[in-house]
């Protein structure tokens, strides 16, 4: 036991440099962790508060367990959720919603979108109709099926 204190006395006092770079390699291995695991995870915690903190009720949210709902109501001092899954109401900790599918605001800024692109296209096919001359046998055939319905 004596011979192999001392071996290992004798291995750590002969060279200073080996001993510096065990440092420099420990040093180096906790740089590394930090940059790709500790890192990345504190940005993806700093991007789910922010989310948890932007949700109003009416945004579709999907949780943890991947159920889908609507935001009905949010308890801020209890930090709770309140979902509407088809008419079925269930509260979630707002740890547990995941991501958000669509923001209440969203679908009001989408339908006017969408409202602009349905007028352009009527604009569109309007403009080709136009352009195309008509059969008085299309016409009496549209009527017919008028008729018909």
């Amino acid at each position: 036991m004596n011979s192999l204190s001392s071996f290992v006395l004798g291995a750590a006092s002969s060279n200073n440099a080996s001993g510096y770079s065990g440092i420099i390699l420990i040093i180096l291995m906790v740089a590394l962790m930090y940059f790709f695991m500790i890192r990345p995870q504190q940005k993806q915690r700093k991007e789910h508060q922010e989310m948890m903190n932007e949700l109003h009720p009416g945004d579709e949210v999907v949780t943890i367990g991947r159920m889908h709902g609507k935001i009905d109501s949010i308890n801020k001092a209890d930090r709770t959720v309140t979902l509407d899954c088809e008419g079925i109401y269930l509260t979630f900790d707002m740890v547990a919603i995941a991501r958000v599918i669509k923001r209440a605001d969203a679908p009001a800024s989408e339908a006017s979108q969408d409202n602009k692109a349905v007028a352009s296209s009527a604009d569109a096919s309007a403009d080709s109709a136009a352009s195309e001359p008509t059969s008085a046998a299309s016409v009496s055939d549209e009527q017919k099926d008028s008729e018909e319905k």
